[in-house]
């Protein structure tokens, strides 16, 4: 049997299937958001935010790395819960990422592949008002408090583990002071 070639353009969400041999476009099924948001940039596409635009604004504005990061963690927050918001209420959970702090000696006993997930933000006194937690931390890192409640809430346990490692190096923005530059 011959066949012929035939070129048609498909919709981007759609995909090409044969059923009952006839070429149907079908709606292609959705990734999961923890595939569709890595960066950002992807954050902000979600949502409808020229991340581009955004940055240059932000930064334009001289903020503290604390802000932009809290900022940016509000926009990546948003697009991963896909339009579900917290409402504080006793019955509803929510979740958020959690972070550890660590001694020399407790880093020292981590395997490779646990070091390979550790910020290095060390400072005598440092801390967090607000935002994900309050985060006192003395001596190096070795020990935190968590008193104040957050905005920052994910919809699922899975989607706050993942914002908390994907996302890290914001997240560390946001929580710790940063590093002091020596001149």
């Amino acid at each position: 049997m011959k066949s012929k070639k035939l070129e048609i353009e498909i919709p981007e969400g759609k995909t090409a299937v044969w059923r009952n041999g006839i070429l149907t476009l079908i709606d292609e099924p959705e990734k999961d958001v923890r595939k569709r948001i890595k960066t950002f940039e992807d954050a902000c596409r979600e949502i409808g935010i020229d991340a581009e635009a955004w940055n240059r604004d932000k930064i334009s504005l001289g903020l503290e790395p604390d802000v932009l990061a809290f900022l940016k963690l509000r926009i990546i927050v948003k697009a991963l819960n896909e339009g579900w918001e917290p409402q504080f209420t006793e019955d509803e959970c929510r979740y958020y990422p959690w972070f550890i702090l660590y001694t020399r000696e407790e880093y020292n006993k981590l395997d490779e592949e646990e070091k390979s997930r550790v910020v290095y933000r060390s400072f005598y006194g440092a801390r967090a008002l607000g935002g994900v937690s309050y985060a006192s931390a003395y001596y190096d890192s070795s020990y935190t408090y968590a008193y104040i409640g957050v905005r920052l809430a994910f919809k699922t346990s899975e989607l706050a583990a993942y914002c908390g490692r994907q996302f890290l190096d914001i997240w560390a923005d946001f929580v710790f002071l940063p590093e002091e530059k020596s001149e």
